[in-house]
């Protein structure tokens, strides 16, 4: 039987109330309150996840820019130093092995946060292709990660503005943490890298500032409203960049692994593409149901925010229009949905 890792704020959730489930090797909060409370507290104030089981990479030396490079399928000289940027680790048959965020500390210095279940796998793709010159460890026992996400969160942790994927150290409320413009919620807000032992007192100070602890049920939720895919679920080692909408961030002017197959699956057109619906009646749709015209649905749940079911699936280009409609096996029941443009919520439609 596997033994469930631990983050460093376990002892924190426990004491908070949180429901503790098995997540992709580790012991995770699926919720606090609930999922459909830390939802919208989310989308209306301020919510905070742990999110330490992500994994840290570090690459650096001289050459370090030269292995990304061609490795990674976005251009990092389109980024400076304290910039970040969504990129994709691929490989020789243009699948996504991982999707991921590097941030560049300096031009001879990268970290790489990526996906909890593919720390190990990632960090051995990378080390079997390094170059003289770079160097590549995992970083990840040392560090936490607190995600801290919704509109009021710079207000209650007192941050200046800064543009999305930048990032910077700082500090909140005498904690030192590396401060991140980014998030996986579709919502403002930072995620805060900070050193292993630092991080219970980190936590606290950010509930003290009124930020609504959440679980992984609601980060699956607010991640679904806004299309973001999840690897394992929408994305894979078997999918391809542009099926799966992130023909964005393939640069495919330069030579990364896989970039001939991205080039012609783009130039060919692609036989499906993921496409985010909208149940038209009572339903909730949830990962592996057939799509019936032909598909799959990747990715579903229940709506917090529209209050119906919706998801994420692929269907034969031909069904991938908007406004297209598709009808989803829901456990023998067929139930109408209908195929929208991303993101499924926003804040509009509130």
């Amino acid at each position: 039987m596997q033994t469930l890792r631990r983050t460093p704020l376990y002892e924190e959730h426990l004491a908070a109330g949180a429901r503790m489930v098995p997540f992709a090797g580790w012991e995770m909060p699926v919720q606090y309150e609930g999922v459909v409370a830390e939802h919208r507290a989310v989308r209306t104030d301020c919510g905070v996840f742990d999110v330490s089981h992500m994994g840290e990479l570090e690459v650096e030396g001289p050459r370090a820019h030269e292995l990304l490079q061609s490795l990674l399928s976005n251009d990092l000289d389109r980024i400076g130093d304290g910039e970040a940027q969504y990129t994709l680790l691929t490989n020789e048959r243009g699948g996504i092995v991982d999707d991921l965020i590097v941030y560049r500390l300096d031009g001879f210095r990268f970290l790489l946060i990526v996906n909890a279940s593919n720390t190990a796998s990632d960090f051995e793709w990378l080390s079997e292709r390094e170059i003289a010159g770079s160097d590549v460890r995992d970083i990840s026992d040392g560090y936490a990660l607190l995600a801290v996400q919704g509109p009021r969160t710079l207000a209650r942790l007192e941050l200046p503005t800064a543009a999305p994927f930048s990032f910077g150290e700082g500090e909140v409320d005498g904690v030192t943490c590396m401060i991140n413009r980014t998030g996986y919620t579709g919502e403002v807000g930072v995620e805060l890298l900070v050193e292993a032992d630092d991080a219970p007192a980190l936590w606290e100070r950010v509930l003290e500032r009124g930020a609504v602890p959440c679980g992984l049920g609601a980060r699956d939720t607010l991640r679904l409203e806004v299309c973001f895919p999840l690897h394992g679920n929408d994305i894979g080692p078997e999918t391809d960049p542009i099926s799966a909408g992130l023909g964005w961030t393939c640069a495919l002017e330069k030579d990364f692994t896989g970039a001939d197959v991205i080039r012609r699956i783009r130039a060919e057109g692609p036989e499906r593409r993921l496409v985010p619906f909208v149940m038209e009646e009572r339903a909730v749709p949830r990962q592996g149901m057939a799509i019936v015209e032909g598909g799959e649905v990747t990715s579903g749940s229940h709506s917090p925010m529209l209050e119906r079911g919706i998801g994420m699936g692929y269907v034969t280009s031909n069904l991938a229009q908007e406004g297209t409609s598709v009808t989803i096996d829901v456990r023998g029941r067929s139930r109408r949905a209908r195929v929208v443009r991303k993101p499924i919520y926003r804040r509009e439609d509130s």
